[in-house]
């Protein structure tokens, strides 16, 4: 389920949705890397930004999924998404895997603003939305076992376990994002996932 074995062109043609998450952000990552003004501005306009957000621009509770700090962030961020998103992908189909995904990330950011005071707070990242896969699939292991086998459902315990421990102990990490990311793929679940046949 987590195994990737595909080769780059077949990764693609199966999970298209994902290739396209992961090539906005580095896509993204890249243009942002080049030292020019109005590039710098135009980054410093899609953060997630408390104030920001607090005067009406409401696209800094999206955009803020598609951007990362550094190298490391990306890549830890990206490698995720590759490992985990795909089983996701196949089992929601293209369109509610990306509405879960944005709904999820969207929670996290929202979750931001309303629980940390601090307007000048800022942030970036796909956390959110990534533990919001991982809640979506905390559902499916405690109220879908039809979806998912033993095995799987022990290392998807395990992952995210491990992702809210090391929440607590990284420094720089947006503590509410991935809490309420991963509360809101529990409680959205049910909205994205099929029925029982």
């Amino acid at each position: 389920m987590f195994t990737r074995s595909e080769d780059f062109r077949t990764f693609i043609r199966l999970y298209p949705a994902v290739t396209v998450i992961v090539c906005i952000q580095v896509l993204l990552w890249l243009l942002f890397l080049l030292p020019v003004p109005t590039i710098t501005y135009f980054f410093a306009s899609l953060v997630g930004y408390n104030a920001g957000v607090a005067n009406g621009e409401w696209w800094r509770l999206i955009s803020p999924i598609f951007l990362h700090a550094n190298f490391a962030h990306i890549l830890f961020n990206s490698v995720s998404i590759i490992l985990f998103a795909p089983a996701l992908e196949r089992m929601l189909g293209k369109i509610r895997f990306i509405a879960a995904y944005l709904a999820t990330g969207i929670a996290a950011n929202l979750a931001t603003y309303f629980i940390i005071e601090d307007l000048t707070y800022t942030h970036v990242g796909a956390s959110g939305a990534i533990f919001g896969l991982f809640g979506i699939y905390l559902y499916i292991v405690v109220f879908r076992k039809d979806l998912i086998d033993s095995s799987n459902s022990q290392l998807i315990i395990t992952i995210l376990a491990i992702g809210i421990v090391m929440t607590f102990i990284n420094t720089n990490i947006n503590i509410i994002a991935h809490i309420f990311g991963a509360v809101a793929g529990a409680l959205l679940a049910p909205l994205f996932l099929k029925r029982k046949a």
